[in-house]
C-alpha cells in the first residue's frame, strides 16, 4: 500500500509518522523549512505512551513536486479547507485510476452532496470549492470522508507535539462499505490509531461540526477558551442556537445526530482551557478556517430553505473580523468585480 500525506503538519505528520513506523509506504508533500527539516532528520513526533513522552522519527520521503512521488493508492489530504482548494491541481501527478483522496478535515467537504439521492444529488458545495476545483481536479468518485479527532501542532520545523486523541473516522461518500475504505481502516489502525468505518459518515462530520461551527468563530471573537465559551450564560446560549439551527437544515438532508445538543456542550466544556484551533490561527495571523466551518452551513441552510438567523450574524461579524485581522478571505483570487460593488453599496 502506497500513501502519501498530502501536508505534513501536524495531523499529516502524526498519520506519517506511526503509518511509517508500522512498515506502510508513506510519502509526504511538504515545503519551505518544514521540507527541509525532513530531509534533513526525518519527521518527528512527540508524544505520550504509558503516561511517558516517547519520540518517534520516521525517514519517508518528502517533496514538494508531487511528480517526484508518482501515483499513490491514497493520497491523505491533511490540509485545511482553503489550502487543499488551492492545491488542488498538484494533486494530478498523484492520482493513478484506482486511487482514492481522504479528505482529513474539519467542516463541510466539497464532495457532501455525491453519493447521495433526491434533489441535492452531486451539488456543489461552493463556498468550500469555488469553480468546482477539486470536483474537477480530484473527482468526487475518488473521495473517502475522514473525521479527525486528535490535537497537535507543530512546534519546530519537522517536529509534531501531539496532545491528544487517536481516532481517524472513515466512509464512503455512496454509504457503502467498500474494500478500498476497510483497507485504510485496517491500515490506521496497524500505526496504532483507532478506526470506525461509518456507513454514513456525513454523521460524524456533522457531529464535529457541530461544536466547531459555534465553538471556533465565538472563541475567536471573543479570545475565551473553550470552557468560558461552553459554561458561560450569553456564549453558551448562542452556541445552542446556532447548533439549533444547523441540527435543523442537516436533518432535512439526511443527517442524524447520536446525541443531544446539551451533551455535546458540555463534553466541549469538559475539554478545558482549550485555544480552538480559529483562536490560534487569528493570533498568530494564520487564514482562518471559516467558510468550510460556517460559510457552508449558511449555504445549505439556504439550499434548503432553513433560516440560520445566529449563524449568519456570527458568521458577518467573524468575517468582519477576520478582513479586518487580515486572515479572511481565503479565495481572493474568485471574488468578482460585482461582489466588490455589492460589499461597497451594503456598507454605504
Amino acid at each position: 500500500m502506497k500513501v502519501c500525506i498530502f501536508g505534513a503538519g501536524a495531523i499529516g505528520g502524526h498519520i506519517a509518522v506511526l503509518m511509517a513506523k508500522a512498515g506502510i509506504d508513506v510519502s509526504v508533500v511538504a515545503r519551505g523549512a518544514n521540507l527541509e527539516a525532513i530531509h534533513a532528520n526525518g519527521l518527528k513526533l512527540i508524544t505520550t505512551e504509558n503516561g511517558e513522552t516517547v519520540e518517534h522519527v520516521a525517514k519517508v520521503r518528502a517533496s514538494s513536486n508531487t511528480a517526484e512521488l508518482g501515483h499513490q493508492d491514497y493520497v491523505i489530504i491533511a490540509l485545511k479547507s482553503h489550502q487543499a482548494w488551492e492545491s488542488a491541481h498538484h494533486m494530478r501527478a498523484l492520482l493513478g485510476p484506482n486511487s482514492a483522496v481522504v479528505t482529513a478535515q474539519n467542516g463541510i467537504p466539497w464532495w457532501y452532496f455525491h453519493g447521495l439521492d433526491g434533489p441535492f444529488a452531486d451539488m456543489q458545495v461552493e463556498s468550500v470549492d469555488p469553480q468546482g476545483r477539486q470536483w474537477a481536479d480530484i473527482g468526487p468518485q475518488r473521495a473517502i470522508g475522514c473525521t479527525v479527532y486528535p490535537a497537535a501542532e507543530i512546534i519546530a520545523p519537522g517536529v509534531i507535539q501531539h496532545t491528544y486523541g487517536d481516532r481517524y473516522n472513515l466512509g464512503e461518500p455512496n454509504r457503502t462499505i467498500t474494500p478500498r475504505v476497510t483497507a485504510l481502516a485496517k491500515a490506521f489502525e496497524a500505526a496504532g490509531l483507532k478506526s470506525k468505518v461509518y456507513d454514513d459518515i456525513r454523521d460524524d462530520i456533522w457531529l464535529k461540526l457541530w461544536g466547531n461551527l459555534c465553538f471556533n468563530p465565538i472563541s475567536a471573537l471573543t479570545h475565551a477558551t473553550l470552557d468560558v465559551v461552553a459554561t458561560d450564560a450569553g456564549t453558551r446560549m448562542v452556541a445552542r442556537k446556532m447548533m439549533e439551527e444547523a441540527e435543523t437544515l442537516a436533518r432535512k438532508i439526511g443527517a442524524n445526530f447520536r446525541v443531544d445538543i446539551e451533551r455535546r456542550i458540555n463534553g466541549a466544556a469538559s475539554v478545558g482551557a482549550h485555544r480552538t484551533s480559529m483562536l490560534q490561527d487569528l493570533e498568530k495571523k494564520r487564514p482562518i478556517e471559516l467558510d468550510a466551518l460556517l460559510t457552508s452551513v449558511q449555504e445549505i441552510g439556504r439550499l434548503v430553505g432553513v433560516p440560520t438567523p445566529t449563524i449568519d450574524t456570527v458568521l458577518a461579524l467573524t468575517q468582519q473580523m477576520g478582513r479586518v485581522a487580515g486572515v479572511y478571505p481565503v479565495f481572493p483570487e474568485i471574488v468578482k468585480d460585482e461582489d466588490l460593488k455589492a460589499v461597497a453599496t451594503q456598507g454605504g
